[in-house]
This record gives C-alpha cells, sequence and structure tokens, in this order.
C-alpha cells in the first residue's frame, strides 16, 4: 500500500464537506479526478470509505476510523514544509562569506556597504580565518564562498577569479605626504633593501621568491611574519622592506609607509572566490559575486 499525499487530501475534502461536487470546488480540481483519487484510495486500502447517496456523502465505519490518522498525518506535512520554507527563504537571505584577515578587514567592508544598499534584504556573515580554515569552512557548508589567493583549487572546490591584483614594494614613508600616493619601482630596487615578509612555504611568498631570485636575493635571510597586517606595522616601524600584492593598498594607507607598484616585470596574481562544488549556486551569491568584481579594481591602486 503506498497512498499519496493527493489522495490523502481529496479524502480530507470530501469527508469535511460531505459531497463530491463543493470538495472538488475547495480543492480546484474536476469533480471526476478527486472522484477518481477517492476510488483509487479505496481500492488500495481494500474497503469503502464513504457511503454514497444522491443527496449525500457520509464516512463509513472505516472512513472515520481513518480520519484523524491522515488529518494528523497531512497536518503534520503542511507544518514540517511550512516551517522548511521558512528556514530555506532565511538560508536564501543569508550569505556566509569566510576570507582571510586583511582582505575581511579592509576590502570587504567596503563591498559589503556597496552590496547592502542594493540588497538591504540580505543578511550578511563573515568568518575572518587563515587560508586553510577558509577552505575548510566552504568545503563543510558552513561558509557559502571563501574569498583569497587560492593558488590550486582544493578537492571538492570550484575556482572561479573575481579580481587580479600587482605585487607592490612596502617601504617605511619619510611624510605623511609620501604615504598617501602609489607609484612604481623596478625589481631590481630591491638588491639593496633590508627585506622581510611571509614564511617562506606561503604561497604568495613563494611567487615573490622567484622575482627576488632573479634580482640575486632569493636566498636573502630575512625575518618573516605571518599575517600582512603585522609586516605593514614592522615596516612603518623600519623594520624592512616586504612585497605584498596591491589588495593590501587599503591597509597600508592606515600606516606611514610608501607604495610602489613594481615593475620588470609587473607581477599579476589572480584573486579567487571558491564554492563547494556541487551546490547551489543562490541569487545572493551571484549579486555579491557580480558586486566584488565590479569594486576591486578600485580597492587596488
Amino acid at each position: 500500500m503506498n497512498l499519496s499525499v493527493r489522495q490523502m487530501r481529496a479524502f480530507l475534502h470530501v469527508a469535511r464537506m460531505g459531497n463530491f461536487t463543493r470538495a472538488a470546488e475547495q480543492a480546484h480540481m474536476t469533480q471526476a479526478g478527486l472522484s477518481t483519487l477517492v476510488r483509487e484510495m479505496e481500492r488500495q486500502l481494500g474497503c469503502r470509505l464513504f457511503d454514497r447517496t444522491t443527496r449525500m456523502v457520509s464516512l463509513t465505519g472505516a472512513g472515520r476510523r481513518l480520519l484523524p490518522v491522515v488529518e494528523r498525518v497531512v497536518t503534520d506535512l503542511d507544518d514540517v514544509t511550512a516551517q522548511l520554507g521558512v528556514e530555506g527563504d532565511a538560508a536564501r537571505q543569508t550569505l556566509r562569506i569566510a576570507a582571510t584577515p586583511l582582505v575581511s578587514s579592509h576590502l570587504l567592508p567596503q563591498v559589503f556597504h556597496q552590496f547592502r544598499e542594493s540588497h538591504p534584504k540580505v543578511s550578511l556573515k563573515l568568518f575572518d580565518a587563515d587560508l586553510r580554515d577558509v577552505e575548510a569552512m566552504v568545503v563543510s557548508g558552513e561558509a557559502d564562498m571563501g574569498l583569497g589567493f587560492f593558488f590550486k583549487a582544493a578537492p571538492g572546490l570550484d575556482r572561479v577569479p573575481v579580481g587580479r591584483f600587482h605585487l607592490m614594494r612596502v617601504a617605511a614613508a619619510e611624510s605623511e605626504e609620501a604615504s598617501l600616493a602609489t607609484g612604481t619601482a623596478p625589481w631590481s630596487a630591491l638588491r639593496s633593501a633590508e627585506l622581510i615578509g611571509l614564511p617562506q612555504s606561503n604561497p604568495i611568498q613563494k611567487v615573490i621568491d622567484v622575482q627576488l631570485g632573479a634580482i640575486g636575493r632569493a636566498d636573502a635571510q630575512r625575518q618573516a611574519f605571518n599575517f600582512f597586517g603585522t609586516l605593514i606595522s614592522m615596516v612603518e616601524s623600519g623594520f624592512g622592506t616586504a612585497v605584498m600584492p596591491t589588495f593590501a593598498l587599503a591597509a597600508c594607507r592606515r600606516h606611514r609607509v610608501r607604495t610602489d607598484v613594481l615593475v620588470k616585470p609587473k607581477v599579476e596574481l589572480d584573486f579567487y572566490r571558491i564554492t563547494k562544488r556541487g551546490a547551489h549556486e543562490s541569487e545572493a551569491m551571484r549579486s555579491f559575486s557580480d558586486t566584488l568584481v565590479k569594486a576591486l579594481p578600485a580597492l587596488s591602486r
């Protein structure tokens, strides 16, 4: 026996109205269709559920026994589906984003502001974490998307470029005015600089080291720090010169440091959005990605 929800609803309509014509109108279907569903249900159960006369329809003993059970099943089903619908709507209106600390603190606030102006009904949740934790949160479903410099796509994740940044030199500035402008400098200008940087295992530092190797600084002994924010503060305090992507420009402008885009060659780094492979991409996700793509160029110059 495999009673369908349509059959049970048809049974309830007839039981409540006591008339097939009125029950069909309430169910927004034809009387013939309603009668077919009831007959199929009676055939599957092996008993009559209604006594039919020319004037009225009444429940049989079997129908009266079945009525409270069907009412409970259909009511429970309606309650659960309504709740799931509410939760689904809430989920579609909440966008959970994971990003590395500097991206979270200096890039995303401006992007969030722009997005909220055009999508006031979407709630944004931000998780700041290191690159590996960002990936793990997206894989587990804890975050809808992750943002950062993902040089390789991790298993189970899709990777899409949403922006592009260049490598720049960050050095101590002699004055407040000198820290406001961004110029250019050749990589060769770093030959005599006291360098500080990220750990050698950091993927961005590996790209930087390739260029430093071309000017004879690949094996330079340098002090390493895990976060760009720390690097910028150390540069400001006179501990050395650092190389980092231009996505850190907003953070640099809060410090007395000079920034120069490195040229000859001008090195570009793609900035990625990662999502869980096979996961549904909501309208909020697409809209946020569009906002991000439009906003990032202005934040890197």
